[in-house]
């Protein structure tokens, strides 16, 4: 199985995937940021100028094949579920990977955690976010994005205890 859990950064799918990840056996974390980072050290300033104007490290072509990529690696070589925390908020994108991830596993689900401008900032601040960085500079492309296209099972998480938000995943995957 593969759980994707997108939204905004701040919204708490780190918080969400982590504690999922403790209510799912054989499972574990894989976040597709850390492909990114990979690839932003080790392509170079030319192609990542071509590439990725915006400096984002999902622009780059490599970026979404090799996130199914390994994902498709670790499920075969482990057996195990993943649970997939990432804000993705290009449609086109998160089709690409969401369709690589459903030809690898058919049970693939995708939720879209949601709350307002107001509490993402102050989530943001809380973790210690630098007020106008890349975070907060993404939240309204991904507010706007995310009420543009219908990217599946939206959650609110808005006055919601985490062990609430877990409940309605668990109930959506027929883990009861």
């Amino acid at each position: 199985m593969i759980i994707m859990i997108n939204g905004a950064f701040g919204v708490g799918k780190t918080t969400i995937a982590n504690t999922l990840q403790n209510e799912i056996e054989h499972s574990m974390i894989y976040d597709p940021e850390e492909i990114g980072y990979m690839l932003r050290n080790v392509i170079p300033i030319d192609i990542k100028r071509t590439e990725s104007i915006t400096g984002d490290f999902q622009d780059l072509e490599l970026w979404k094949e090799i996130t199914v990529d390994v994902a498709k690696r670790l499920i075969t070589k482990y057996k195990i579920n993943l649970i997939v925390p990432m804000t993705i908020r290009k449609i086109e994108y998160f089709h690409f990977i969401y369709n690589g991830f459903k030809s690898i596993d058919d049970q693939t689900h995708h939720f879209c955690l949601s709350a307002s401008k107001e509490t993402i900032y102050e989530r943001l601040r809380l973790r210690g976010e630098e007020e106008g960085n890349w975070c907060f500079q993404q939240t309204d492309k991904c507010l706007e994005a995310y009420n543009q296209y219908d990217f599946g099972e939206y959650i609110d998480t808005e006055k919601v205890s985490i062990i609430e938000i877990i409940q309605e995943i668990k109930e959506k995957l027929n883990l009861y």
